[in-house]
C-alpha cells in the first residue's frame, strides 16, 4: 500500500472544544465535515486518550473554530501539543461561551460551529461524533489554513494522536539552509533562514542568536532541547 496517497485528501485546521462541571478544553483537530444540512451536521474524529474527548463524552457538546491561515504556530501548539491535564489551555485565549455553554476559540478564528452530539461512531482508537449545530458565527473575513499550508509552509508536524498520523513514516524533509536544529521533543526544525516571526525572531537570525527565553513554538521547550542537524 503506498500511505502517500493519503495525502491527496484535503484537511483543514481547526480547534475543538468542549467543557465539562464548567472546566474547558479543546484541541487541534483536522478532521472536522459537514455530514447533513436538515439538520446542519458536522463530525470531527477525536482521539480516545484526548482530553478533549472525555469532555465531549460527559457533556455531549463540542465547538469548532476554524483557523485562519495567519494562525501562528504557537496558538496551534499550546492546543496541539500540550496537555490540558498539565495547563490550562484558555488562559490568556479569547474564546466566547456559547449558549449551550460549550466554549469556542476566537483567537486567529475565522468563525465557530456550536453543536449538540447526536450520534457517534466508535472507530478503535477514535470516536467519531456528530453533531447538530445549534449557532455559528462568522467572526472575520479570510483565508481558511489548509493542512496542507500548515505542513508546507508553517512547517508544523502531526502528533501521533492526529488521524493522520502514520506510524514509521518519516516527516517530509525540508530544504533549509544549514546550520538547521530540531526540537528532541516533538521534532520541530527551526530554519535560520526563516526564523520565528511568530516569535519575533526575523529571518536570518543563527540558532546561537536566539534569546535565551525563546522557546519551540510547538511544544514550548527552551533552546537546551535543540540538536543540531548534520
Amino acid at each position: 500500500m503506498d500511505v502517500d496517497a493519503l495525502r491527496y485528501l484535503s484537511y483543514g485546521m481547526y480547534i475543538v472544544s468542549s467543557v465539562k462541571d464548567g472546566a474547558l478544553n479543546g484541541q487541534i483537530a483536522n478532521s472536522a465535515i459537514q455530514i447533513d444540512n436538515n439538520p446542519i451536521t458536522v463530525g470531527v474524529s477525536i482521539n480516545k486518550k484526548n482530553l478533549t474527548h472525555e469532555y465531549i463524552e460527559d457533556s455531549s457538546l463540542f465547538s469548532i473554530s476554524v483557523l485562519e491561515k495567519a494562525a501562528s504556530l504557537r496558538l496551534i501548539g499550546k492546543f496541539g501539543f500540550q496537555s490540558g491535564r498539565a495547563i490550562d489551555k484558555f488562559k490568556d485565549i479569547r474564546s466566547e461561551t456559547l449558549t449551550s455553554g460549550c466554549p469556542a476559540v476566537l483567537d486567529n478564528a475565522l468563525c465557530y460551529l456550536g453543536t449538540k452530539v447526536i450520534n457517534k461512531m466508535d472507530c478503535g482508537a477514535y470516536t467519531l461524533f456528530l453533531g447538530e449545530v445549534a449557532e455559528s458565527k462568522v467572526l472575520k473575513q479570510g483565508e481558511p489554513m489548509t493542512y496542507a499550508y500548515y505542513h508546507k509552509e508553517k512547517r508544523g508536524i502531526t502528533p501521533e494522536t492526529a488521524p493522520t498520523f502514520i506510524k514509521g513514516k518519516k516527516p517530509e524533509k525540508v530544504r533549509v539552509d544549514p546550520p538547521k536544529y530540531r526540537c528532541t521533543v516533538c521534532n520541530y526544525i527551526y530554519n535560520p533562514a526563516a526564523g520565528d516571526p511568530d516569535g519575533g525572531i526575523s529571518p536570518g537570525t543563527p540558532f546561537e542568536s536566539l534569546p535565551d527565553d525563546w522557546t519551540c513554538p510547538i511544544c514550548g521547550v527552551d533552546k537546551s532541547k535543540f540538536a543540531k542537524m548534520e
